[in-house]
């Protein structure tokens, strides 16, 4: 197995090296069910993790073994029953739900697999939606900025369309788009690719990978190992474990 390189290895001689936008110490999970017998499943076993700014890293492992559970960490939806989490110089496990909140829509984009655009609000307000919810700047400019990241993935004529009557693919260049809205250090996939054909899988990937390429960290699941090989460095998942961590040398 051939390790990542390390932000020690990478920085020049005589300057100090930075730390990583992405770290999990000893993280665990473990989910329990309702009552006074409920069962107990751990979904991550005191994962260590490291991932440096500028990274694009593809998360592979079969169905239950924790790779949702690591991204949903990450992205702090959800808490680690123990173990730390720091993300861009956060420590997420300190941090109240109204901190996450605001935290969240400054630092982290998200692409899910099944698009969770708004149904009722068009192409352009669904690429808006952090911006209103952050008030970044007038109306207008949040609008102006929302069209520029809709022209960005393809859509610049689809702006007034909704959710329904655009094709899968087109979703989920929208959700791309509202990822891109407050221009996060890092974005997070959860299978962004996983509800589409191969075509479409590939134009996907390669947004994400003009993201990563403008200097964006870009972290994402997914099952289908030609695209987990597409990125920079491959973490494999089973039983809550890493079981593999494979750089791609350029």
């Amino acid at each position: 197995m051939t390790g990542p390189m390390t932000t020690a290895e990478a920085a020049p001689a005589g300057q100090p090296a930075q730390p990583p936008i992405i770290e999990l110490a000893g993280a665990e999970k473990i989910y329990r069910t309702p009552g006074s017998r409920g069962a107990s499943f751990p979904a991550l076993s005191g994962v260590d993790l490291a991932i440096e700014a500028g990274e694009m890293v593809a998360i592979t492992g079969p169905s239950g073994s924790g790779k949702t559970t690591l991204i949903n960490l990450i992205a702090g939806i959800d808490r680690p029953t123990s173990g730390t989490i720091t993300v861009n110089g956060s420590r997420l496990d300190r941090m109240t739900e109204e901190q996450l909140a605001v935290w969240r829509g400054r630092t982290i984009g998200i692409v899910f697999q099944f698009f969770q655009l708004m149904p009722t609000l068009n192409a352009i307000e669904n690429a808006m939606l952090p911006l209103d919810l952050a008030r970044r700047g007038p109306a207008r400019e949040r609008k102006a900025a929302a069209g520029r990241n809709l022209a960005t993935v393809g859509l610049a004529d689809r702006g007034r369309w909704l959710p329904a009557e655009l094709s899968g693919g087109e979703q989920q260049r929208v959700a791309i788009a509202r990822a891109m809205a407050c221009e996060p250090p890092i974005l997070l996939g959860d299978e962004p690719t996983g509800n589409l054909d191969t075509h479409l899988a590939r134009e996907m990937f390669d947004l994400l990978k003009n993201m990563n390429d403008r200097g964006t960290t870009v972290v994402y699941v997914t099952h289908d190992l030609a695209l987990a090989q597409m990125a920079s460095r491959v973490v494999s998942v089973r039983d809550g474990l890493i079981t593999g961590d494979t750089a791609r040398r350029p």
